[in-house]
């Protein structure tokens, strides 16, 4: 039997995934201040948790942008480094069970690329992501933590922060509905709640990825986009992408296992 460990070295996070006879199991994610660390720690509790050893290891296939600070070995064990936005499109293709589609990778910033079958272009990136999410949240409602700021939001009322076309006209828009955003946080009411605050911060973002991912769809001419990464399992979010789905008619996807799309593409690939 082979045991292939994919892992991917995130800003923030480490995830791992094993590969074997063509089955992913054992899926792990660590945090750690610093990319050696990270791996190690990570690899150690892939091995706890799914009961194997460091000699049923075959191969580590490394991809992130902590990748740069392994070797071409950790703990005796073989490494392959892996170009992350193949990464990126392969996993998101393999876990959505599609041909191609728009790959998104949201964790700390955002990537987006064009997947077809092994073919993977970068199409552009983004500075928002889960970053600028925890960023806002820590200067207006002082919390980091992404559990939190996520249940808080859940009970927020984006009509309290965002300004909708409905705010500003009554005429009849092509193509957009009344509660269209017109602009994030252009109403700001004086009773916003910190819940209303956490729903706004968190449709800024998934907006702004949201419409660049719409506009690489149209620019390759696909009609599918594949959402993966750690913000991939907002709630509100996933409710966001829902209405871009309805409002610009393509087909928004976040299949399970998506925060490990990365990971699972570094395995995949040889």
């Amino acid at each position: 039997m082979s045991l292939i460990v994919g892992l991917d070295i995130g800003g923030t996070t480490t995830k791992l995934v094993g590969l074997e006879n063509g089955n992913l199991f054992g899926f792990t994610r660590v945090k750690a201040s610093d990319a050696y660390t990270s791996a190690s720690g990570g690899l150690g509790k892939f091995l706890n948790e799914t009961g194997r050893r460091l000699q049923d290891v075959s191969e580590i296939h490394i991809t992130g942008v902590g990748a740069v600070h392994i070797g071409d070995e950790l703990f005796g064990c073989p490494t392959h480094h892996v170009p992350e936005f193949d990464c990126v499109g392969s996993g998101g293709l393999h876990l959505a069970g599609l041909e191609q589609a728009i790959v998104v990778s949201m964790g700390t910033g955002t990537s987006i690329v064009a997947a077809r079958g092994s073919r993977v272009e970068h199409v552009i990136g983004s500075g928002v992501g889960g970053g600028t999410l925890q960023g806002l949240a820590d200067q207006m409602i002082d919390m980091q933590d992404f559990d939190t700021i996520a249940e808080l939001a859940n009970q927020g009322d984006l009509g309290m922060v965002d300004l909708t076309i409905g705010d500003i006209t009554t005429a009849e828009i092509p193509g957009l509905t009344s509660d269209a955003t017109a602009s994030n946080f252009g109403k700001m009411e004086d009773l916003a709640s910190v819940e209303d605050l956490a729903a706004g911060i968190i449709n800024l973002v998934f907006q702004s990825v949201g419409t660049a991912s719409v506009l690489a769809a149209r620019l390759n001419q696909l009609d599918t986009i594949i959402i993966t990464g750690n913000l991939s399992l907002i709630p509100l979010g996933k409710i966001v992408l829902e209405g871009f789905a309805k409002l610009y008619s393509l087909s928004f996807v976040i299949p399970d296992n998506s925060e490990f799309a990365t990971a699972v593409g570094a395995a995949l690939i040889s």
